[in-house]
C-alpha cells in the first residue's frame, strides 16, 4: 500500500504518524529500460527503410512518439511526488500536504474534536476521506485507490480512537 504507519520514538514525538504517497508502478531505475525498449520496438520497422529517403520522412514521427512517452512518464513521476504526513499527539493533530507544483498546505486540529468521515458516494472520489476540525475540512489520501482509502479509514479510525482514549486516561 502506498502509505506507511511510522512508529515514532522520542519524548516530543507524536503517538501516531502516517505517511501517504501516490502509487507508482514504474520505478525510476526501470525508466531507462522502458525508454530503451520503446526505442527498439519503434525502430524495428525503420530497419527495412535504411538507405531509403522514406526513412528521413518517418524519423520525426519516431522522435515524437518516443518524446511523448518520455514526457508522459516524466509527468507521472512529478505528480507522484505528493506526500501527506499525518501526526497525532494527545492534544493536537496535524496534516502536512506537500505538492511539487502547488506548494505546501498545513492543517491542525484537536484529535478529541476532529471528525473523521468517509463518503462512499462522493461525486469526484469514491470513499472520500476527510478530517474536520478547527472549522476546516481537509481531504486525506485522495490519490489512493478506493479500496486503499476504505482500509485506511478503518485503520485511522482505530488509531484516532486509541489516542482519544489515551488522552482521557
Amino acid at each position: 500500500m502506498p502509505y506507511e504507519w511510522i512508529d515514532p520514538k522520542g519524548a516530543d514525538t507524536p503517538q501516531v504518524e502516517l505517511h501517504l504517497w501516490p502509487y507508482r508502478s514504474l520505478l525510476r531505475k526501470d525508466f531507462v529500460l522502458f525508454i530503451g525498449g520503446t526505442c527498439l520496438i519503434v525502430s524495428l520497422p525503420l530497419l527495412v527503410l535504411l538507405g531509403s529517403p522514406v526513412l528521413w520522412a518517418l524519423l520525426p514521427f519516431f522522435a515524437i512518439a518516443v518524446g511523448g512517452v518520455w514526457y508522459a512518464i516524466n509527468h507521472s513521476y512529478r505528480s507522484g511526488e505528493i506526500l501527506e504526513e499525518l501526526r497525532i499527539w494527545p492534544d493536537r493533530m496535524t496534516l502536512d500536504h506537500m505538492h511539487p507544483r502547488r506548494g505546501h498546505k498545513f492543517w491542525e486540529g484537536n484529535p478529541y474534536w476532529v471528525q473523521l468521515k468517509i463518503d462512499p458516494k462522493h461525486e469526484r472520489v469514491t470513499n472520500y476521506i476527510t478530517l474536520k476540525g478547527a472549522d476546516r475540512e481537509v481531504e486525506l489520501g485522495a490519490f489512493l485507490s478506493e479500496d486503499e482509502r476504505a482500509v485506511l479509514f478503518t485503520e485511522l479510525q482505530d488509531k484516532l480512537r486509541m489516542v482519544q482514549n489515551a488522552s482521557m486516561d
